[in-house]
């Protein structure tokens, strides 16, 4: 039957968490079988397997340049495949680190790595087309730095990576995609295309398990998502919004609204 790292589907995960190699981490994410049985304590050491490129630098030192230039489209396209590298141990991560949850979780978790792995591959094959491979420019930690944050809390971890950090993705994704095929980079733009509709998904599922934990603690989910924000100083929502994206991805009338006074008041600054 394998190792014993392969005997259960949370095993299987903190072997592809813990991978070091970005295209092995990729063949072990898509190699997870789905009917595995759960598990349950996985034993791991803190740190996220990752390759010693690129190397993490604060964000104002990433390089860009225009998009309307080559250079400028093959950084972007770095950019944005360093962030699905992070969502693949995000993911993973969820799957690993919070035990005792429903079997859909893991389930729903696992279909968020895999789909962020493809985007991966889909992202380093638009560079190899600029004559680039991960690992090329230097990159920020920003999603990682969150998620070591609130390892102690499923609330929190649920509340500020699906629902603020890749939520953030669904508000401006269709203005990069639109720059990209602007400058002529079709292919480019049409792969951003899959990435938002499976983002759509992937924050929907945040949604659904923040308000599933929300409801377990009795807890309001604006309320508690306004707790979050503050308890774990993490960056203000910030417009504009894809109203329209956040409410295929579940946020409730009520949430909408919030963002749409949150814009309000950004817009009156």
């Amino acid at each position: 039957m394998g190792s014993e790292l392969e005997q259960t589907l949370r095993h299987a995960a903190l072997r592809a968490l813990e991978c070091k190699n970005s295209i092995e981490k990729v063949r072990l994410v898509l190699a997870i079988d789905d009917q595995l049985p759960i598990g349950n304590q996985v034993e791991f050491s803190p740190g996220v397997g990752r390759p010693d490129k690129p190397e993490l630098v604060h964000p104002a030192r990433v390089p860009t340049r225009k998009v309307s230039q080559s250079v400028g489209r093959g950084m972007l396209l770095h950019s944005l495949a360093h962030i699905e590298f992070n969502a693949i141990n995000l993911a993973l991560d969820l799957l690993v680190r919070f035990p005792s949850m429903p079997h859909q979780f893991y389930l729903d978790w696992l279909k968020v790595a895999k789909e962020e792995a493809y985007h991966h591959t889909l992202l380093c094959g638009r560079m190899a087309a600029y004559g680039l491979k991960y690992g090329d420019y230097p990159a920020h930690d920003g999603l990682w730095q969150m998620a070591e944050k609130t390892k102690a809390s499923l609330l929190a971890r649920l509340a500020l990576v699906p629902r603020l950090l890749e939520a953030r993705g669904l508000d401006v994704s269709p203005t990069i995609r639109d720059k990209l095929a602007a400058a002529g980079d079709t292919e480019s733009a049409e792969v951003l295309d899959v990435i938002l509709c499976d983002e759509i998904g992937h924050v929907a599922i945040g949604n659904r398990w923040f308000n599933e934990v929300c409801n377990n603690e009795m807890r309001e989910p604006i309320e508690a998502f306004e707790y979050c924000l503050r308890e774990y100083t993490a960056p203000q929502p910030r417009s504009p919004f894809n109203f329209k994206a956040r409410a295929q991805a579940g946020f409730s009338e009520e949430e909408l609204a919030w963002l749409m006074q949150v814009e309000l008041e950004q817009s009156a600054q």
